[in-house]
């Protein structure tokens, strides 16, 4: 498969908003688990949020919870990350990845990702 490919970063200052996208390939992709990620500046990659094949179930992360939205278009092959009330700790590289292969346990939808995208920068200035 093809990485993922994101788009959508820039900078913004704090309290604002900025709207993240992921194109990806393949037929499989409506029964892929999406996910994304950030590694902020000397940090390792963190998990940000991730959505089933339907969207039908979305999990993010507690330092996002309430102010990112995680959403996907199965026919357009995208998913987005809607970036909300930005905070100067949102500064990251942001990847989106894919999960193909099912993962189990409690904290399953934060592990198994074989394909990640170059990742885009985010910048939020306080």
């Amino acid at each position: 498969q093809v990485q993922p490919v994101e788009s959508g970063g820039g900078l913004v200052q704090a309290g604002g908003s900025l709207r993240l996208s992921c194109a990806a390939s393949g037929r499989t992709f409506s029964r892929d688990v999406m996910g994304w990620f950030r590694r902020a500046p000397g940090k390792e990659r963190d998990f940000v949020a991730a959505i089933t094949g339907t969207g039908g179930s979305t999990y993010y992360a507690d330092s996002v919870k309430g102010r990112f939205t995680i959403s996907r278009d199965n026919a357009k092959n995208t998913v987005d990350l809607q970036m909300n009330s930005l905070k100067p700790e949102d500064t990251a590289v942001y990847y989106c990845a894919r999960q193909t292969i099912p993962q189990y346990g409690i904290n399953w939808y934060r592990m198994g990702y074989e394909s990640w995208g170059q990742g885009t920068q985010v910048t939020v200035s306080s």
